[in-house]
């Protein structure tokens, strides 16, 4: 397959200071004073800045890409500093992006960080996408991949994907409307159904090689740096899949899939539903949601209340409530499901269950299930995350 046209237009001429920055860049083959000052006017945008957007971003600053976005609504904790390599301890607490956006300042000041301090909707995904050339997708969670590949098919800009679990690891490019000659792909069209909603464990549950995140961040950046300067061949029409503990790759060749109609809008649905959510099978809360301030005050009225921890062991030993009740959320999927919930069942003796994990994602899935069962459960909107900061003031 031949290289890609360039993806962007060369820029003004590099000033000094830039000349002896990316020297090493100006002698390569392929990308020398032009290709650089193409990467000085691509715009960038990295949605996630964790594992995989973490040494993305700091390779493609160090590149020096223009305008690199970085979209991501989390803040900084402790547990993503075995993965996470932007950010740092100074960091704890901070949002992502603003930590984000000072280490990519040390290390290249030449580049423009725009924050988006937000999490990724139908309501502004067009919007946040549509001022750059092209994204990176490294997200751990299927709604926001169909989300930002339908997104960047509407604007026809292409996408790097990127996805991590314990110690294995997938990459590719996709485009739905490359240029003549190239035949276009999108997740859609090596995905098109996401997994049934619990087979895909998070972080928090399966665990990530948080080295490999680099193998994996690295060669996303790659990839942009390809598309921008027109060198080499992408990962345009295949997927690399990446085994950490045998060190091997395998590629996989994908195409477009003839039977689906290209994505020309968004997703839709009610105005109280995410239809990207929706789509993936997530359960609707349904209104079944428990506020951490009903919940304190659940606990200080009477009897204490039927509370469901649904978090991992380690992370219950990091930061307990008292009187919960213990049981992962990985029992209640599989084989193991009808015994988890059938003890949940007796335990509660009619009581309303409250389920708890760290940020309500996981509970949400768990009160679902129960509900399913005949249970009255409610999922604690924000988690433990969100009673440590109502309790801390």
């Amino acid at each position: 397959m031949t290289a890609l046209p360039p993806l962007v237009e060369p820029g003004r001429e590099l000033g000094r200071d830039e000349l002896a920055r990316y020297a090493r860049h100006l002698v390569l083959p392929g990308i020398g004073p032009e290709g650089q000052r193409r990467l000085a006017s691509a715009r960038v945008l990295v949605v996630g800045a964790g594992g995989l957007g973490s040494p993305a971003l700091l390779y493609l600053a160090a590149a020096g890409v223009g305008v690199l976005g970085i979209v991501d609504d989390d803040v900084v904790e402790v547990s993503n500093l075995q993965r996470q390599v932007v950010h740092g301890v100074s960091d704890l607490g901070l949002p992502k992006t603003a930590s984000a956006r000072a280490a990519l300042a040390e290390v290249n000041p030449h580049v423009q960080v725009v924050e988006h301090r937000e999490r990724l909707t139908t309501a502004n995904a067009l919007d946040v996408l549509s001022g750059y050339d092209l994204v990176l997708d490294g997200t751990d969670a299927f709604a926001t991949r169909y989300l930002v590949s339908d997104a960047a098919e509407v604007l026809g800009i292409p996408c790097v994907w990127g996805a991590i679990y314990q110690f294995t690891g997938q990459v590719a490019t996709f485009w739905g409307a490359p240029p003549e000659g190239f035949e276009g792909v999108t997740y859609r069209d090596v995905f098109p159904d996401p997994p049934p909603p619990g087979a895909s464990p998070d972080c928090a549950t399966g665990g990530v090689l948080g080295a490999m995140c680099g193998t994996l961040g690295s060669v996303m950046a790659t990839e942009a740096i390809k598309l921008v300067t027109g060198t080499g061949e992408t990962l345009l029409g295949r997927l690399a899949t990446y085994d950490a503990l045998a060190l091997t790759w395998r590629h996989l060749a994908v195409r477009r899939d003839p039977a689906r109609e290209p994505v020309s809008a968004l997703l839709s649905g009610p105005d109280d539903a995410d239809p990207y959510a929706v789509f993936c099978g997530l359960p609707p809360s349904d209104g079944a949601l428990t506020s951490v301030g009903e919940l304190a005050a659940l606990r200080g009225a009477g009897p204490e209340p039927a509370v469901l921890d649904v978090r991992e062991p380690w992370e219950i030993e990091l930061t307990a409530l008292p009187g919960a009740r213990a049981v992962p959320s990985g029992l209640f999927t599989g084989d193991a499901v009808a015994g988890a919930v059938d003890d949940v069942v007796a335990w509660a003796a009619g009581r309303p269950v409250h389920v708890l994990c760290k940020s309500g994602a996981r509970s949400a899935r768990v009160a679902h299930r129960l509900r399913d069962a005949g249970l009255d459960a409610r999922s604690v909107e924000g988690g433990m995350v969100a009673w440590e900061r109502a309790q801390a003031g």
